[in-house]
């Protein structure tokens, strides 16, 4: 009896990380911005545009990999970088997968405004 008891309460906690849903594919957190790759080809040439105008590059973010970027290294076409404390209303991401089929993710764009 004891035996089955432990075994349970060993499984327990793994039975909850298999039933709890995936993370969002991107998330905003203490001035960082993390993009997940949840498929199972690389994505390359990847865009990130944070506000419609503050954006950053990733050559290549592997299958099942992510990108942790600091929305301080963020910069206009003109330069002008991000200011800490400003609100992120809209995150756009775009890529190319292995196949060469285009990836496009977004952030905040089905939010009322």
């Amino acid at each position: 009896m004891l035996r089955r008891l432990s075994v349970l309460v060993l499984l327990a906690p793994l039975a909850l990380v298999a039933c709890s849903s995936p993370p969002p594919p991107i998330s905003v957190s203490e001035g960082m911005v993390t993009v997940l790759n949840q498929t199972n080809q690389d994505w390359k040439e990847v865009l990130i545009t944070v506000n419609d105008h503050f954006r950053g590059f990733v050559p290549v973010l592997k299958a099942e990999g992510r990108a942790n970027a600091p929305l301080n290294q963020f910069t206009t076409g003109y330069g002008q970088r991000w200011v800490n404390g400003t609100p992120v209303r809209t995150i756009d991401v775009v890529g190319k997968s292995a196949d060469g089929t285009e990836v496009k993710l977004t952030y905040g764009r089905d939010r009322k405004q």
